[in-house]
């Protein structure tokens, strides 16, 4: 049994030796910052855990074992009047897609992750080993004005044997919206299909559940010119293609949709900006690369002096991109089917990464509209890029394999572009590099070498990931009181097993944080301000998975997967999601 992150170890040991960037944008100190921040609810212990394999023992409280907190996203976040809704993913950490070779269980002083010799697993031999650790997502309200948190899950597993069936079986709860008196949570179901459940915004009576079989991932919804739209992924894993959705439901038929964009890769997020929905979208190489070989086990025997392949040609309709639609003013109001075709990609990674591996690994994450700019964020799911070099070129030696490791790392670029599609397109790196490192198959003999190739742009404010090489997501971006937020994911406390390496003598990098950040552009001609870079108190905060805006304040939903930290000692992190409230002084 591993007893260490879920990464394989010496994969792990080179990522978290990356070289630590200069932060070059400076935090605001404590005292002078003009948010205050508050923690509204939190994920609570709901099994017992006596060591992998063993069947639970009952409680919490726990006579024997420990308590364990499985439920560890807010993962879709909307507001009605004045209740927040939100939906719930259990064990996310653990949870692998369709496809995935999963190896041992995990089990360390953070999480544990029991794959197939979970006691649902054991109980259902059928039930695939990425599944293991499936718990049904829960469904919560938290309402403003009297502050009380009520989980309306029972609303839904009493309706009917089927609606209890269908919450059993999603994924998680992964988006939500509010719109016309009608909240809908939606997420992937682990049979095929989104699951969707409905509940009236004012009542908060429960309306029903269905499952849209002809799609296999949701992320996020926006109002946009008063219509509401959501982006839902096509396929497994909802790898194989993108779609729009428009919703054109009530309170008595809520299920009710029709599809405005078709488009070549899963959507990620969407927004309005200038009279347009604008888009983010993943490639089919995020999902193609989950269920690659371990990148440990891939140095390939054999004459290393044989010459390498060239790398693939670029599909560019297959990476992570921007596209724009048509004006939602044109002809019938908003988007409409026969606007699905007519869509146009506005920005791909390929403007940005010279390595042609390595960009078929980039996601894209949140989106905004503000100051009359676009502005977009990247996503790299850890190691994905490193799995999928390692598939077209197999390292020969272990140095080859921690070269690859060591170079196919990104942090986080932020751009912002205006007039997109137009003949006046600009289109600014904020944050990012002017040279990443790239592969030569040619070089070395054929062997191959990777070197520092030029990006084509200078950053105007900083390096990625705000200067900290563990920042790999922009997650989310939301505008709140004439301000551009931008939630971030962190990798350090898994990355380097929750120890913070020594900071160098000179003092020439500033180390590692724990826990998520959240950035803040005060106005669109300044560099962005850290609002806070320690996952708002609690470092297993690993990242700001969804935000919400109410006028200036913003409703923030985290990702905490650390299931075992349940430790109820005052001040001690604790595992499981957080709901916080950041608002202005």
């Amino acid at each position: 049994m591993r007893r260490r992150p879920l990464l394989p170890s010496r994969l792990l040991a080179t990522f978290g030796t990356l070289i630590l960037l200069p932060l070059l944008a400076t935090p605001a100190s404590a005292d002078t910052r003009p948010e205050s921040i508050r923690l509204l609810a939190k994920a609570a212990a709901d099994e017992c855990f006596a060591g992998v394999g063993v069947d639970y023992p009952p409680g919490p409280p726990c006579a024997v074992g420990q308590p364990k907190v499985n439920q560890s996203y807010v993962w879709g976040l909307a507001q009605s009047g004045r209740r927040l809704w939100f939906g719930t993913g259990a064990n996310v950490l653990c949870l692998k897609p369709k496809g995935y070779q999963v190896r041992e269980p995990i089990l360390n002083a953070d999480y544990v992750c029991e794959f197939n010799q979970s006691q649902p697993a054991r109980n259902n031999p059928a039930w695939p080993a990425t599944l293991g650790d499936h718990r049904a997502p829960e469904v919560y309200t938290y309402d403003l004005a009297t502050e009380r948190l009520t989980e309306r899950t029972a609303d839904i597993t009493s309706a009917s044997p089927a609606d209890a069936n269908l919450l059993n079986t999603t994924a998680g709860l992964r988006s939500a919206a509010a719109h016309q008196g009608v909240v809908l949570l939606a997420g992937p179901s682990v049979i095929g299909g989104v699951n969707v459940f409905a509940f009236d915004g004012i009542t908060g009576r429960y309306l029903g559940a269905t499952n849209l079989s002809a799609y296999e991932n949701i992320r996020h919804w926006v109002v946009a010119g008063g219509v509401l739209y959501a982006g839902v992924g096509v396929g497994i894993n909802g790898g194989e293609a993108g779609k729009v959705l428009r919703w054109t439901g009530d309170r008595t038929t809520p299920f009710a949709f029709t599809e405005v964009a078709d488009l070549p890769t899963q959507v990620a997020d969407l927004t309005e900006h200038q009279g347009r929905l604008y888009v983010s979208t993943w490639p089919k190489a995020i999902v193609e690369g989950a269920v690659a070989p371990s990148p440990v086990d891939t140095v390939a025997p054999g004459d290393s002096g044989t010459p390498l392949a060239p790398p693939p040609a670029d599909d560019p309709n297959d990476l992570a991109s921007i596209w724009m639609s048509p004006l939602l003013a044109a002809g019938a109001p908003g988007l409409n089917p026969e606007d699905a075709g007519n869509w146009t990609q506005v920005w791909s990674a390929a403007e940005y990464e010279p390595d042609p591996v390595v960009r078929r690994a980039y996601a894209l994450g949140g989106l905004a509209s503000f100051g009359g700019r676009l502005y977009w964020g990247t996503m790299h799911v850890p190691l994905q890029a490193t799995a999928l070099h390692v598939s077209v070129y197999p390292p020969r030696t272990p140095a080859q394999l921690q070269a690859t490791v060591q170079n196919t790392q990104r942090a986080f670029a932020v751009f912002r572009g205006q007039n997109l599609g137009g003949a006046h397109e600009r289109i600014e790196t904020l944050y990012g590099e002017s040279t990443l490192p790239a592969f030569d198959p040619t070089a070395n003999n054929g062997v191959g070498t990777w070197a520092p190739a030029p990006t084509g742009v200078t950053p105007v404010y900083g390096g990625s990931g705000f200067g900290d090489p563990f920042n790999l997501y922009a997650w989310k971006m939301a505008v709140a009181g004439g301000r551009l937020y931008i939630g971030t994911m962190d990798f350090a406390y898994i990355s380097l097993e929750g120890q913070l390496p020594t900071p160098p003598a000179a003092g020439a990098t500033t180390p590692p944080t724990f826990g998520s950040d959240l950035w803040a552009f005060d106005a669109p001609d300044r560099p962005a301000r850290a609002v806070d870079t320690g996952g708002f108190g609690n470092p297993l905060n690993q990242g700001v998975r969804t935000m919400i805006v109410d006028g200036s304040t913003l409703y923030v939903g985290m990702a905490n997967p650390m299931n075992l930290r349940t430790d109820p000692t005052p001040g001690v992190p604790k595992g499981g999601w957080e709901l916080i409230k950041v608002s202005r002084r």
